[in-house]
């Protein structure tokens, strides 16, 4: 009988796109929702939460085999205010928090728990330092919200239940996030590095990402945290030269001043402004993980195609 995934934050552009490969491995897929009657992906059941109110269909979780947690306010999507900043941090805390105590308190059967997490957890802007996943965590805003974020899934590792963090870094995909919001400037010719063009970007394409929590789901010797990130990090100046020379656009504009960056964004101007240099050290020595995009040009070809 075919496995039950429960997804979180599946609706979500990570998620549709997971759905989709999981169905086509041939697992059963379930999803939380805010609503249960939200079904925008075909041959999924749709379970209700709500988070706030600390309610979950148990349903969801007795059928359910692997959990996958994604679900979390967008980083990007507002500037940060103290509310926004408290949005946040407790939309993956406390969603967090609610399936531990839905695991805790009811019958289940969940083999692993799959959580998203993300490099913010090393600093906004750690230069060009390379960085494991045992490499210290930052102080900034962000590594706050990663390492509240990682100690909530600490409490379903302390269910005995084996728990895989992603680390996730920017995940390349024409759907959201980054890369259409880079791609469309150097579509109408104005393509220009951000601030130094210097800050490393450390990336990854989504069908590598998703095939990622497909195998951190299926094989049992995953455990902990990886760094969910392509081997080879490429600098903001790079990436833009890249997409411009695929796209056959005008030459490299001039930077775009941080000063202005940080004018238009207020503190959140550090996640475009700041950069990582994050290895996938465990993914490489660890895994038997093959990437189906290991470097950035073959990447921005599939996507950009």
């Amino acid at each position: 009988m075919a496995k039950t995934i429960l997804i979180t934050g599946g609706t979500g552009t990570i998620g549709r796109r997971l759905t989709h490969l999981l169905i086509q491995q041939g697992f059963q897929v379930s999803l939380l929702s805010r609503s249960a009657a939200k079904k925008e992906i075909s041959n999924v059941t749709v379970y209700q939460w709500d988070i706030d109110k600390g309610h979950i269909d148990p349903q969801a979780i007795l059928t359910a085999d692997h959990i996958i947690h994604l679900a979390g306010t967008g980083i990007a999507d507002e500037r940060w205010t103290d509310q926004r900043k408290q949005q946040i941090i407790e939309s993956r805390t406390k969603s967090t928090q609610l399936l531990a105590s839905a695991l805790r308190s009811g019958k289940h059967h969940v083999l692993s728990f799959i959580a998203s997490s993300a490099i913010g957890y090393y600093g906004g802007d750690t230069g060009d330092r390379p960085l494991t996943e045992t490499s210290e965590g930052g102080s900034d805003f962000l590594a706050q919200v990663v390492r509240a974020w990682e100690r909530s899934v600490d409490e379903i590792a302390g269910l005995g239940i084996r728990t895989v963090k992603l680390r996730t870094g920017i995940v390349l995909t024409m759907e959201g996030g980054a890369l259409p919001k880079l791609v469309q400037p150097i579509r109408l010719g104005a393509g220009a590095p951000l601030g130094s063009g210097q800050q490393y970007m450390s990336w990854i394409h989504i069908d590598d990402l998703c095939r990622m929590y497909l195998q951190a789901t299926t094989e049992a010797h995953w455990q902990g945290v990886y760094n969910a990130v392509a081997a080879k990090p490429v600098t903001n100046e790079t990436f833009t030269r890249q997409i411009i020379e695929l796209l056959d656009k005008p030459r490299l504009l001039p930077r775009v001043p941080a000063f202005a960056i940080r004018l238009l964004f207020g503190e959140m101007a550090i996640v475009v402004l700041g950069g990582n240099y994050v290895l996938n050290k465990r993914i490489r020595e660890e895994t038997t993980f093959k990437y189906l995009f290991p470097d950035l040009l073959p990447a921005l070809k599939d996507l950009l195609k």
